[in-house]
């Protein structure tokens, strides 16, 4: 059986009156991509927080590379990495500079840190800016330049809070590729995201929080095939969708679920099928009452 890099039991943390996190239970295989999904406010972040050792929880126990993140929050530190929302990275210095800095700073001399700083500036594509000043970065460039900066000293789990947001379309799937590459080096990836689409093409388990607990937890395969078998799409004459179904595929379902929209659809309303999405998975879990909810 695959090990697991993270294991959080009866986890509760609340922010004075304000209950965030009300009993959570998680595992987190090695060497996989987990994402965990949820609304704003959920406690996504909170909870990195606390695997990370930055936030104490009030209740419960997490474990990270085998170790407490109270009581061994040392040994934790060292098995990780962590990339926030924010870029950390100094725009008055070069991006070679940054790397530099924080190779020194994690105990590389200044040869090591440079060897370092040259390697992830290749891996990273950001050798034809490496010395140019951050500043001058583009948003998806100063994102991988603060992934790299995580990476300076190699540790086995790597934790990235809803890394690619604010990037255009092609900046977020370059950053896709290179977590990709990260797994294949056999390192855990626990990201956040609110890019139902990412979940989707990254993760190999994905977690969905909602209410202060995990209300779903399986392989996106296996989070679709809860929504249903496919889903009814009707599109109006702009090429808008403007329902959307959960449907089992059998005619005798397809014709109630048209049945009931019938009277209220324009002429030229059409109607297609497609396979569930995760968007499908986030909107049909989120909206079910907290009794029919189950991990």
């Amino acid at each position: 059986m695959q090990p697991n890099a993270i294991e959080i039991r009866n986890l509760h943390k609340s922010f004075g009156s304000h209950p965030v996190l009300k009993g959570l239970d998680l595992d987190v295989p090695a060497g996989s991509i987990f994402a965990l999904l949820g609304p704003n406010g959920a406690g996504k972040t909170t909870l990195i927080h606390i695997l990370a050792t930055l936030v104490i929880p009030d209740q419960g126990t997490a474990r990270v590379a085998g170790s407490d993140t109270v009581s061994q929050k040392n040994d934790v530190k060292r098995a990780i990495s962590l990339t926030g929302q924010f870029a950390a990275v100094d725009d008055m210095l070069t991006g070679e500079e940054n790397l530099v800095m924080i190779g020194r700073l994690s105990g590389l001399s200044s040869a090591e840190a440079k060897a370092r700083a040259a390697e992830l500036s290749e891996q990273f594509e950001l050798n034809g800016a490496s010395r140019k000043r951050v500043k001058t970065y583009s948003g998806g460039m100063r994102r991988r330049l603060d992934l790299a900066a995580s990476l300076i000293s190699p540790r086995p789990i790597l934790f990235l809070d809803e890394p690619t947001t604010g990037l255009d379309t092609s900046s977020r799937r370059a950053l896709w590729d290179i977590i990709l590459h990260l797994a294949k080096q056999g390192i855990t990836v626990f990201l956040t995201t609110q890019y139902l689409e990412e979940a989707d093409q990254l993760a190999d388990c994905v977690a969905v929080l909602a209410g202060g607990r995990i209300i779903a937890n399986g392989s996106p395969a296996e989070l679709k095939s809860r929504v249903g078998g496919e889903v009814i799409e009707l599109v109006n004459g702009s090429d808008e969708v403007v329902h959307a179904l959960p449907t089992s595929g059998r005619i005798a379902d397809v014709q109630r679920q048209l049945a009931e929209l019938l009277p209220s659809l324009p002429h030229e309303t059409r109607v297609r099928l497609r396979a569930p999405s995760m968007d499908d998975v986030f909107v049909a879990l989120t909206a079910m009452p907290k009794e029919a909810m189950s991990v």
